[in-house]
C-alpha cells in the first residue's frame, strides 16, 4: 500500500469523525505541513472551511463561531510558530469554556530537533491551557488505525464539548509526499461501521436528598438575592426567574448573563446595581443573609466588592462545568449542578414565599437610580455612557451585541437596562483581554445577524488585521468604534493619580486616523457629528449589507467627569432616600 494511500484513508476518517461528532466549521490557515489535512478538509461536502491566512486571527475567529453556536469548532495550522500564534485564543476559549479542537501539523519524528525548517517541539505546545492533548500516530491505512483516527477524533470533540467545554489539542506529524489522493471515493471508503465509539455527554445534576436540603435552608430567608454572571444556556432565563419569583428575590443580572433583555419575566431583574453598590448606606440598607449565584464572575467591580462585604451570607454557587469560580473564597455551598436542572428542581420543593419588603426595597433603589440617569440620557456631547444607554432603544429586535473589553464592558453594564427585545450581548470575558475582539466578533457574526460590534480604539487596532474576514466572506458587521484616542479605563484606576507618566504609560494615544485602515478592507466608515446623526446612521444601518464603522469620538477626562458627577448625584438621591426609610 502506497505513502499516498495510507495518508489519505488516515486522513479522510478522521476528517468524516469529525463530520459526525458534530463539527460544521473549520478555520485552515494556509500552510506546508498541513496540506493533507486541509485539502481532506476541502473535499468534504458538509464542511464549512473557512480560509484566514493569519493564525492569531484565525483562531479568534473560530472562537467567535463557537461561541455563538455552541458548537465545536476546528483550527487547522502547519507547524512551527504558526502554531504559537494560537495561544491567546486558546487561553480565551479555556477560560470561557468554549469548544475549540486545535489541530496542528507538524515535522516527522526524525525530523525534530535536527535543525529542520519550521520545526519547534510542539508536544504539550498549549500546557495546561488545553483540556486535553494527544500526539498523533503517522498515518497508516490499517484497520487498526483507522479505528484509532475515529476514535481519537471522538475522544477530542466529546472532551472539547463536555462540561466546562474548553480547547483540546491534537499534534499531527506528517512524512512528505503531503499530498493526499483525492477522488470521488474517499469519503464513501471510509463510512462508518457500527463497531466505532461514539462519545455521549450528559450534564452534572444533584440529587434529590441534597436539593431538598437547599430548599429548607432557603425557605423563610426573606433576605436573599440572585446574582446572575455570563451564562449561555437559552433555558436558564425562565428557570431561573421562576425561582426568584418563588423565592421573591431580587436578580441582579449581569449584561452577559442574558437576563437584561428577552420575553421572560423581567419584574425582579435589577439592572442599575453597578451604580447604586458604590453606596455605603445603600449597601447597609440592601444587606442580604443569602445569596444565590450562577455563571461567571459579573463584570461590575462594585457588585463583586458587595458580595466579598457580605462574607457572613450564605453563598451557593451553582456551576454546570464543576469548576471552582470563587475568587474571593465566599462560597458556603459549591454545588456542581446544571444551571438549569438545579432552578427547575429547586422549584419543586420550595413553597411561593409571601411578598418581600427586602424585594420591594432593592426594586425602588433601581428604580431611583435609573430615573437619575437623565444626567447620562441628556449629554449633548458625544459620550460613552449616552451611548450604551440609547443602543438598548436603537437596537433591532433579535440583534447581537459584541462588546469589547475595559471600558466599554463597564458601560454596557452600567447603562444598557432592562428591555424586551431579546438582544443577545457577548464578549470575551474569559481571560478579559482585548486580544482579537474584532476576529471574535465576526466569527460571531457568521451565525448571528444583525450583529453590532462595540469596542474602544485601542482594542481595534490590537485586531485591525482580523477585518479581512469580512472583506474576504462579505459578513455584515456594524462597528461602533469608540475613540478617546487612548486607554480610558486607566482614568478610573489609581494610575491616574500619578499624572508624570500617565500618558506615556496608561494614556496611550495612538491619533490614528483609522477611515484608511477600513476602506483598505473595503469598508463603509462614517464620523459620527452628534446624537441625531447618530441615530439616523443606526437606523440606516438596518437595512444595509456589508462591513460599516461608525467612529463616535469622545473625551477621556470628560467621560471620567461625567461618570463621577452621575455617580455623586445618584449616592446623594440614595442617601436621602435610605434615609427616610430609616426614618
Amino acid at each position: 500500500m502506497s505513502h499516498q494511500e495510507s495518508l489519505t484513508a488516515y486522513i479522510a476518517a478522521f476528517v468524516a469523525e469529525l463530520v459526525f461528532s458534530g463539527v460544521t466549521d473549520v478555520v485552515v490557515s494556509p500552510g506546508s505541513r498541513s496540506t493533507p489535512m486541509a485539502m481532506v478538509m476541502a473535499e468534504h461536502p458538509d464542511l464549512k472551511v473557512h480560509i484566514h491566512v493569519d493564525e492569531r486571527s484565525a483562531a479568534f475567529f473560530a472562537l467567535g463561531i463557537a461561541k455563538i453556536t455552541s458548537r465545536p469548532v476546528a483550527i487547522l495550522c502547519t507547524s512551527g510558530t504558526a502554531a504559537a500564534n494560537y495561544f491567546p485564543a486558546i487561553v480565551e476559549a479555556r477560560y470561557s469554556r468554549v469548544p475549540l479542537i486545535v489541530l496542528t501539523a507538524d515535522r516527522p519524528h526524525e525530523l525534530r530537533e535536527v535543525g529542520a525548517p519550521q520545526a519547534i517541539n510542539q508536544i504539550h505546545l498549549y500546557g495546561h491551557q488545553v483540556k486535553w492533548f494527544a500526539e498523533m500516530a503517522l498515518p497508516d491505512k490499517g484497520d487498526e488505525m483507522i479505528r484509532y483516527a475515529r476514535t481519537f477524533c471522538a475522544r477530542a470533540t466529546a472532551a472539547a464539548t463536555a462540561s466546562p467545554a474548553g480547547p483540546v489539542h491534537l499534534n499531527f506529524p506528517f512524512r512528505e509526499p503531503l499530498i493526499p489522493k483525492l477522488d470521488e471515493e474517499i469519503f464513501h471508503t471510509e463510512e462508518r461501521s457500527n463497531g466505532y465509539v461514539k462519545v455521549l455527554n450528559g450534564d452534572l445534576t444533584i440529587n434529590e436528598e441534597h436539593i431538598k436540603e437547599i430548599a429548607e435552608k432557603l425557605m423563610g430567608k426573606e433576605k436573599g438575592i440572585i446574582v446572575c454572571g455570563n451564562i449561555a444556556d437559552e433555558a436558564f432565563a425562565n428557570a431561573v426567574t421562576q425561582l426568584a419569583e418563588v423565592l421573591k428575590f431580587p436578580i441582579l443580572a449581569d449584561p452577559l448573563s442574558q437576563l437584561r433583555s428577552g420575553k421572560h419575566n423581567l419584574e425582579h431583574i435589577i439592572d442599575s446595581y453597578d451604580t447604586f453598590l458604590r453606596n455605603d448606606e445603600a449597601k447597609s440598607f440592601l444587606k442580604p443573609e443569602v445569596v444565590i449565584r450562577f455563571g461567571a464572575m459579573p463584570v461590575s467591580k462594585a457588585l463583586t466588592i458587595f458580595l466579598k462585604e457580605n462574607h457572613s451570607a450564605d453563598q451557593f454557587v451553582i456551576d454546570g462545568g464543576g469548576g471552582w469560580r470563587d475568587p474571593s473564597s465566599l462560597s458556603t455551598d459549591m454545588i456542581f449542578c446544571n444551571e438549569t436542572i438545579f432552578c427547575e428542581k429547586l422549584v419543586t420543593y420550595l413553597k411561593r414565599q409571601s411578598p418581600s419588603m427586602f424585594l420591594e426595597d432593592w426594586k425602588k433603589v433601581n428604580k431611583l437610580t435609573k430615573e437619575n440617569m437623565a444626567l447620562v440620557r441628556d449629554t449633548a456631547e458625544l459620550s460613552e455612557g449616552r451611548l450604551f444607554y440609547q443602543l438598548a432603544e436603537l437596537l433591532p429586535e433579535g440583534a447581537t451585541i459584541f462588546v469589547g473589553n475595559s471600558m466599554p464592558i463597564r458601560d454596557l453594564d452600567s447603562f444598557f437596562l432592562n428591555n424586551d427585545k431579546s438582544i443577545r450581548v457577548v464578549a470575551n470575558r474569559g481571560a478579559n483581554g482585548i486580544d482579537g475582539t474584532v476576529s471574535t466578533a465576526l466569527g460571531t457574526a457568521l451565525y448571528s445577524q444583525p450583529l453590532y460590534l462595540v469596542l474602544g480604539d485601542l482594542t481595534f487596532f490590537h485586531d485591525l488585521n482580523g477585518l479581512i474576514a469580512a472583506k474576504l466572506y462579505n459578513i455584515d458587521i456594524n462597528i461602533i468604534l469608540v475613540n478617546n484616542n487612548g486607554g480610558g479605563i486607566f482614568s478610573f484606576l489609581p494610575q491616574a493619580e500619578h499624572p508624570k507618566h500617565f500618558e506615556l504609560l496608561f494614556g496611550t494615544a495612538l491619533n490614528i486616523e483609522f477611515e484608511h485602515a477600513v476602506k483598505m478592507f473595503h469598508g463603509d466608515y462614517t464620523k459620527i457629528k452628534d446624537w441625531d446623526h447618530f441615530e439616523s446612521e443606526m437606523k440606516m444601518a438596518m437595512n444595509s449589507k456589508g462591513m460599516k464603522v461608525f467612529e463616535v469620538a469622545t473625551n477621556r477626562d470628560r467621560n471620567r467627569d461625567e461618570h463621577r458627577e452621575f455617580w455623586r448625584v445618584v449616592s446623594q438621591e440614595i442617601s436621602n432616600f435610605v434615609t427616610g426609610e430609616h426614618g
